[in-house]
């Protein structure tokens, strides 16, 4: 046993790192024992007493080459900690926590609980990175929760070290067929006809499910890079950057598919292109799905809440408002997106990454895989009423906007609060040529035009300010980006200056 155990890869939202520097097997075994007595402790404060032994949990990997001996470390950790593990091995992050909402035969569970989802992932990271999401009574650990799990952590580890910490009895493994049950599900939810897509699961986790899926709701699927390879040899698997959409705009303009499907390395985050090969960003896509839910629910009389995140286009919340449903800007960061739709009982939300929360007809998390089934079911409801019907078709209101892409500039972490201050003192309507009607402070700062906005904001998970800028033409998009960067640049100059 080491002297001390390395913490670094603890995060807001998960644990994640190089492997095996920040990440390795001896901090997942401990970190699952940790997080066992993190369970135990959360039930006390609800009121329950729950025993390890009624305890149990889904755990999942991705097709990284270092996630077998992590899962085998977590697992380990649960069982020694005396609870109980569903091994559903690899999957996409979707399907474990699917894992959580499914129903079990009493005998099966043997008398224990699902309570959580532990999945050895790293997500859209390069494949030398790896990590460690969590669930709680179906719900994402927070950035508060992870704190107090790597707190149970050290705890556990140093009684471990003193030969204090044990359990009498191991619990078991069993190894559910939960993606059979969740394909099984999801074909006696949708039935299409007519659609011809294009898959590209990027060598990684949505290949031992998508295609299959998709072919059985209905689909004609032209499959790319579906097996799982954790060296991933063909691209990055990340559908946000649009360089790794290469390959699927080339099949889907080869093969004159209706659109094409692409995923990242868990499947919690779906990027897709149009017939033309053409990317439809993040909010492009959730006004589709806005627009057939506000479709569906107001001749209901319903007005349903869709939440998003500041990057994305104001077309977006105007659009979504217009139409009878109530739009509500979030903090980016699917924890800040899933706890703003508890808070407000959203239906729907994402954010430009491709995260996608469906709480109409689904379970609210996000599943890629399932929106995935919602856009092709949209897709050919349309296209019965309209033979010629092609996705861009329900995007016209962007047509009378320029959006700039994601820029991204170098600051160094100390920095980052002193440079969005000193952007905000000095920021006016001189510098960027146009009168600022508003500035939102939610997540970073948009400064709001009468013809668009501008926006900085702080990465949560790099030393980079994420900027975006949106105005009614392509020079006046120009201005305003210029203006901000070079505001930017000049305000993180400064704060280096006055640091040295």
């Amino acid at each position: 046993m080491k002297d001390d155990l390395k913490y670094t890869a603890f995060g807001k939202n998960d644990i994640r790192g190089v492997f095996p520097k920040e990440v390795y097997s001896e901090l997942f075994f401990h970190t699952a024992r940790g997080y066992i007595k993190w369970v135990s402790s959360k039930l006390s404060q609800m009121g329950i007493q729950r025993k390890p032994e009624k305890m149990c949990f889904v755990v999942a990997m991705d097709a990284r080459l270092h996630s077998p001996e992590l899962k085998n470390a977590v697992i380990e950790g649960i069982i020694t900690a005396g609870a109980n593990v569903l091994d559903i091995d690899l999957a996409p992050t979707p399907l474990a926590y699917f894992g959580e909402f499914m129903h079990y035969d009493k005998d099966f569970l043997e008398d224990t609980k699902v309570l959580g989802a532990l999945i050895i992932t790293a997500s859209h990271n390069p494949s030398e990175y790896n990590g460690l999401k969590m669930t709680f009574n179906k719900a994402s650990l927070s950035e508060e929760d992870i704190k107090e799990v790597k707190e149970k952590t050290q705890d556990v580890y140093e009684l471990s070290k003193q030969g204090k910490y044990g359990y009498y009895k191991k619990g078991w493994i069993k190894k559910p067929d939960i993606i059979s049950e969740y394909i099984d599900k999801m074909t006696m939810n949708f039935h299409v006809e007519g659609v011809k897509i294009v898959t590209d699961c990027a060598n990684a986790t949505a290949g031992v499910v998508a295609p299959e899926l998709y072919k059985k709701i209905g689909c004609e699927v032209i499959e790319l890079y579906t097996e799982p390879d954790g060296t991933f040899p063909n691209h990055h698997p990340n559908p946000s950057v649009e360089s790794t959409l290469d390959s699927l705009k080339k099949k889907v303009k080869e093969e004159k598919a209706d659109f094409g499907i692409a995923f990242d390395g868990d499947s919690d985050r779906i990027g897709v292109v149009d017939n033309e090969g053409k990317m439809i960003t993040g909010d492009k896509l959730l006004l589709i799905y806005a627009a057939d839910l506000i479709n569906d629910l107001k001749p209901r009389g319903e007005v349903p809440v869709v939440v998003s995140e500041v990057k994305c286009s104001q077309v977006l919340y105007d659009e979504i408002n217009s139409m009878g449903g109530n739009a509500i800007m979030c903090k980016t960061g699917h924890g800040y997106i899933k706890a703003k739709m508890r808070e407000t009982g959203a239906l729907l939300a994402g954010e430009m990454s491709g995260h996608v929360f469906f709480k109409d007809r689904y379970y609210g998390f996000d599943d890629a895989i399932y929106a995935g089934c919602r856009l092709i079911e949209i897709f050919a409801k349309n296209k019965k009423i309209n033979p010629d019907f092609q996705l861009k078709d329900l995007l016209k209101p962007f047509n009378s906007v320029h959006i700039s892409p994601e820029i991204r500039l170098e600051c160094p972490n100390a920095y980052k609060k002193e440079v969005l201050e000193d952007v905000k003192a000095q920021a006016n309507s001189e510098i960027f040529g146009a009168k600022i009607k508003d500035v939102i402070t939610l997540d970073g700062l948009r400064f709001i035009f009468e013809d668009g906005f501008a926006l900085i904001r702080q990465s949560n998970t790099e030393p980079v300010f994420t900027l975006r800028f949106e105005a009614k033409t392509k020079a006046k998009c120009e201005q305003y980006q210029k203006a901000l960067v070079d505001l930017c640049t000049k305000c993180t100059e400064k704060a280096k200056g006055i640091k040295v």
